[in-house]
């Protein structure tokens, strides 16, 4: 772009003092102004023709565009927010972005220096009436759109501010597309007749898309309550009730905990409650709910196996405030938990469910009994088995539904198919 003089035939240069001076002009007439008439676009290119007579063409359009992005959006990171690939977008420090795009990371030619990304944090957390400095460097937002939002900036951030965004899917993603066919009809049998169900994973293996896909599979005559430390769930129906954990304003008061949400959520009447995910003493009050009238109840931990899920689950009930025996805990999640569901990011950076857990009393209180062979969701035959080997179905929902179970047969459906 070349030098440019402005409407007051001071000179400007570079694209980014071009881009500065407009931006400034366009945030003060709005001030003066109030809502612009016509779109904001409209408005910042006859502040450009305005101020800048004689760029036209391709770098008059850049400029209005960059211009019109940063006033409404989130400027420079816009074309990564509105790629419906990109799922993550993770700014590691000034002239450091990386995105993930179909489970795979890349390294995105974005030049934003250390201002920028301060700018870029501000514009989240402002309008949420949440702040981030160095007396208070961490902050947890969410977009309009749903995207979660972590930003870290100095002194904890060594070489930030740093700024990751989590992106979530338009289109919600069935159960068909994370498990194999056989695996998808056992879990919408088990929402159906109304297990209580933990999904289990790593950061970023696909929890909450399970959860969402699991969720769908309810019936829509149920009342559902959900409780999220920041939401995320985007359930079908008319029936359902969105709640969300508030933390603490920037004067440190106002907080909601998520354990005070799931208190609350059981006076609402509930047919079911969904915790989009829990990580402290909030889990007894869970394991609580699913155990008084409140089947079919899902959520979310993270955990390396199924197994190591039921222990962090113990762990999060005794960091609570009510001392339980150990064995009373166990008791709580042997009688609460039906089913726990592994998924995992595999090598070629999709996601799905590896592993479909019972949990059955053992001798400790509880254990956990593989109901699915471990697969890797496309070589190896899905099956029911129990430990003396026959196929069989989890026990506790075949007692809610009387007894009744679909045919057996569409356990081996898939296998029959790749054969």
């Amino acid at each position: 772009m070349r030098p440019e003089v402005g409407g007051d035939g001071r000179p400007l240069g570079s694209t980014s003092e071009l881009e500065e001076r407009l931006h400034g002009l366009v945030v003060a007439a709005r001030r003066s102004a109030g809502p612009a008439t016509g779109g904001l676009r409209d408005q910042v290119q006859r502040l450009a023709r305005a101020e800048l007579p004689l760029l036209g063409g391709p770098d008059l359009e850049h400029l209005v565009d960059a211009v019109t992005a940063r006033a409404h959006g989130l400027g420079p990171l816009d074309p990564l927010l509105t790629d419906p690939d990109v799922t993550e977008v993770m700014v590691n420090g000034p002239g450091r972005v990386w995105i993930e795009r179909h489970g795979r990371l890349e390294r995105v030619d974005l030049d934003l220096d250390g201002v920028t990304i301060e700018r870029l944090v501000q514009r989240v957390v402002g309008p949420l009436g949440l702040r981030v400095d160095r007396s208070s460097p961490l902050v947890d937002a969410r977009l309009p759109d749903g995207s979660r939002v972590n930003a870290v900036v100095p002194p904890l951030a060594l070489d930030g501010p740093y700024l990751t965004i989590r992106r979530f899917g338009a289109r919600p993603v069935t159960l068909a597309e994370v498990c194999p066919p056989g695996v998808a009809e056992l879990l919408a049998w088990a929402v159906r007749s109304r297990s209580n169900i933990v999904v289990s994973g790593g950061t970023g293996a696909g929890k909450t898309t399970l959860l969402n896909a699991l969720a769908a599979e309810i019936p829509p005559g149920d009342r559902v309550v959900t409780v999220e430390d920041a939401a995320e769930l985007r359930l079908p129906g008319d029936h359902v009730v969105r709640l969300e954990a508030r933390p603490p304003n920037s004067e440190g008061v106002g907080e909601v905990s998520l354990r005070a949400l799931v208190r609350n959520a059981l006076r609402m009447r509930p047919d079911r409650i969904i915790v989009g995910e829990v990580r402290g003493p909030e889990a007894l009050d869970m394991l609580q709910a699913m155990n008084t009238g409140h089947e079919g109840s899902l959520s979310t931990c993270h955990a390396n196996s199924p197994a190591d899920a039921l222990r962090r689950l113990e762990t999060m009930v005794l960091t609570g405030s009510v001392a339980l025996p150990l064995g009373a805990v166990r008791d709580q999640l042997a009688a609460a938990v039906d089913l726990v569901v592994q998924v995992a990011r595999r090598p070629d950076g999709s996601r799905g469910v590896v592993e479909v857990s019972e949990v059955v009393p053992g001798d400790d209180g509880h254990d956990v009994e593989r109901v699915s062979e471990r697969f890797d969701g496309a070589s190896r035959t899905t099956r029911l088995a129990g430990p003396d080997g026959l196929r069989r179905l989890p026990a506790r929902p075949c007692r809610a539904l009387g007894g009744v179970a679909p045919d057996a047969s569409w356990t081996i459906a898939a296998a029959g198919a790749r054969r």
